[in-house]
């Protein structure tokens, strides 16, 4: 009897910590990875169709943590999805906002990502300054704590052309990661002409204005980073290139 006790509580202890060894913001970065590199994500994928609401709540706890797993886990079923169909992308509104990433017991939507979680429940057409009035109870335990980073509009890949690049994000770089890339995604989509100090940049300065504190705060931006040499006195916005580009992949320096 008291052998087969300590069976029962070996198992039940190494069935436990098999499942606390799951560092779910590893997979998120595991299974971009390997699509960057085509190599096999299944075991990734089935991962976190298997992780629970409990799990990640437990283990994203910073804005760090929750932003660097959403982005990669965003980018990556963006790859997926239109790799496996890219005539999902003929009807663009149902491709966003259609659930097809399943995680933590639900079936969530790009649109579920990145404007309830990644953005803390912000309404997708409303330029960034309206709050969505329902929100399920996964969002709200899931989402952002803090302010809106803006920087993360230039590290969210949708798959068109004109989209950021994709990279791998962890929470400890994460800042000089954010840095590094708006700075060259911006670098890339601005220009600026110093005699009428207008400066022309990416619409999604413009979709989402109020997470970037309207067109005065992305002025401000655009100088803070270098890519005006001045605060610009008028910002116009570039049409957005919504022509089909997977693979486009950047690695971020440390």
């Amino acid at each position: 009897m008291k052998q087969f006790f300590f069976i029962a509580f070996f198992l039940v202890n190494s069935i436990n910590f098999s499942q606390e060894t799951i560092n779910y913001e590893t997979v998120s970065q595991q299974l971009l990875q390997n699509i960057i590199d085509k190599k096999p994500y299944e075991n990734e994928v089935k991962l976190l169709e298997n992780s629970t609401l409990y799990e990640l709540v437990n283990q994203l706890k910073t804005d760090e943590q929750k932003i660097a797993f959403w982005v990669n886990i965003y980018n990556a079923f963006i790859q997926i999805s239109l790799t496996k169909n890219p005539k999902l992308y003929e009807d663009r509104g149902a491709f966003f906002s259609d659930e097809r990433v399943k995680i933590a017991g639900e079936t969530l939507s790009f649109d579920d990502i990145e404007h309830g979680i990644i953005r803390k429940s912000r309404m997708k057409i409303s330029l960034g300054y309206l709050r969505k009035w329902f929100r399920p109870k996964w969002e709200r335990k899931l989402r952002i704590d803090g302010k809106i980073d803006w920087r993360i509009h230039f590290a969210l890949n949708c798959g068109a052309k004109s989209c950021p690049p994709v990279a791998v994000y962890s929470s400890e770089k994460l800042d000089h990661q954010l840095d590094f890339m708006t700075t060259e995604y911006l670098k890339e989509q601005t220009s600026y002409h110093a005699e009428t100090k207008k400066a022309t940049s990416v619409a999604l300065m413009s979709w989402f204005r109020g997470d970037f504190g309207g067109k005065s705060g992305a002025c401000e931006i655009l100088k803070e980073y270098g890519i005006t040499p001045e605060e610009a006195k008028k910002l116009e916005f570039k049409s957005y290139d919504w022509t089909l580009l997977l693979g486009n992949f950047r690695e971020i320096p440390n």
